[in-house]
């Protein structure tokens, strides 16, 4: 048993609140446990300067902030400078949910997903991908009522868990107090179909074997399966 009673193939309490905010045309309220993070989706009705002037495709993109207080020790605001951990998890909130979008059916268009964490115990980055899937295909909703869509650009929904191997034994969905003592620390991405858009698995201490990362890429399946059933 895991010191929150949790089975080693069981996900916290997962809650998404949708339309938490009056202004975003997507917003979500994501907690797995006690971790909680506002997501919302901002759309621009143009795309990235850097793109060239023919290519039609639209672009979605990402941010991931952490409130000062969302730890038990103050961090201090991102102002002036982002960290490399910062710009690490927007680009990979960014590039998960392009795996999810057909980036032509947005054309002029670039979405913002607005990850805010308020409170972390651990998958802070996982439930920002969860939540901002669920805030951009409450905007896209939006934009194909009211004619801005032509139609739905999502491909099939995605979903983010962590797990990792504790004291010899592979859990699920880790708070900060596992993450901070695993001997391997994963985080899996995985669309509902099961293709895979991110596997990244690290040996914090000994090296794992084959048979290991099998064994938490299947519990992670699992998790995802789950959380694609909550959407």
């Amino acid at each position: 048993m895991r010191n929150d009673g949790r089975e080693n193939n069981q996900l916290r309490k997962i809650k998404f609140t949708h339309n938490f905010t009056k202004h975003a045309p997507g917003s979500v309220l994501a907690e797995f446990g006690d971790t909680k993070v506002i997501v919302t989706a901002s759309v621009d009705k143009k795309k990235p300067k850097w793109m060239e002037e023919d290519d039609k495709r639209g672009w979605v993109t990402a941010e991931y902030s952490m409130l000062p207080s969302a730890t038990n020790t103050r961090c201090k605001r991102e102002r002036d400078k982002v960290s490399g951990r910062t710009q690490e998890i927007q680009r990979l909130i960014g590039r998960s949910l392009r795996a999810c979008v057909d980036l032509t059916k947005i054309p002029d268009m670039t979405f913002t997903i607005d990850a805010d964490v308020i409170q972390a115990d651990g998958g802070t980055r996982t439930a920002s991908i969860c939540g901002g899937y669920l805030a951009l295909k409450d905007a896209v909703e939006k934009l194909t009522a009211s004619g801005e869509l032509k139609e739905n650009p999502i491909i099939e929904p995605i979903a983010a868990i962590s797990a990792g191997i504790i004291e010899d034994e592979i859990k699920l969905d880790l708070n900060y107090q596992e993450d901070s003592h695993a001997r391997v620390d994963s985080n899996i991405i995985l669309t509902k179909s099961g293709k895979i858009i991110d596997f990244q698995t690290t040996a914090e201490g000994e090296p794992y074997d084959f048979t290991q990362m099998i064994e938490l890429f299947n519990i992670a399946k699992s998790g995802i399966d789950k959380i694609i059933g909550m959407y």
